[in-house]
């Protein structure tokens, strides 16, 4: 499984792809209606909505990122979001700290012993049908094998995934959170620690859309750890996603002005 150290994932990234903070009501439309084609109609996780978006009640505190094709008009190709503590109810529980209640090993760690306002949760990681389309993948939700760190054909495991985690990284780091939970396939979870990403178990699997194994992963340690070959991927993630942020400060002092 031979990884192309030498290959500039970041330069290789631009020519297609594109991801922003979804900060405005436009691209989180086209978030939560993405969200929709994968949860809804195609993987059955959700039930269909009238209005096809799939909004459930953490987006409200939530920041979500989207990632497009370069080329105009710009097509949804993945999504992903990071819930933080509810600002007004700091010690209600995140996502995870519900489904996996019982499951966690809180001598491991413990989310509610920690800062609320420094922890968040990755999840909604929905990727179009096209982009993980193969024989056999219609049905999973983030396929990623042998072929998609190689470079035979286009690889796509460096453009999609890795972008959308990368690109919850940042969201992660713009929203001063230092410690992030998931709830992850176990092979996903195997391939990103091979890329340098550490995602350590704090809990039992539970069965929750398949598999899932309750995971943590610090913000510095991935961004200090990540293989080498990574790092131009994650200059232009972070750069692309902190325009958003710094676009949406600005616009918000005129407001006040």
């Amino acid at each position: 499984m031979p990884l192309i150290d030498d290959l500039n994932l970041g330069s290789g990234f631009k020519r297609y792809f594109r991801i922003c903070a979804a900060l405005d009501a436009a691209l989180l439309d086209r978030a939560y209606r993405l969200r929709h084609e994968v949860y809804c109609e195609d993987l059955k996780y959700e039930p269909e909505r009238p209005d096809r978006r799939e909004i459930d009640e953490f987006d409200a505190q939530s920041v979500h990122c989207l990632l497009q094709t370069v080329e105009q008009p710009h097509q949804p190709v993945g999504c992903t979001r990071i819930v933080l503590a509810n600002p007004a109810a700091p010690d209600l529980p995140l996502p995870f700290e519900q489904t996996c209640a019982d499951a966690l090993d809180r001598s491991i760690i413990d989310p509610a012993k920690l800062p609320r306002d420094r922890i968040a949760e990755i999840s909604r990681l929905a990727v179009g049908e096209r982009y993980r389309r193969r024989k056999g993948e219609r049905q999973q939700q983030v396929p990623v094998g042998p072929d998609d760190f190689s470079n035979a054909g286009q690889p796509r495991f460096p453009f999609v995934p890795a972008s959308l985690l990368l690109g919850a990284v940042a969201l992660a780091e713009r929203s001063g959170v230092d410690t992030v939970f998931v709830l992850t396939e176990p092979r996903l979870a195997a391939h990103f620690a091979k890329l340098g990403v550490e995602v350590t178990q704090i809990g039992s699997p539970i069965e929750h859309r398949g598999l899932r194994i309750p995971s943590v992963m610090h913000v510095e340690e991935i961004i200090r750890n990540m293989r080498r070959i990574l790092h131009p991927l994650w200059h232009v993630v972070r750069e692309q996603i902190g325009r958003g942020f710094d676009e949406a400060e600005a616009r918000r002092r005129v407001t006040q002005e």
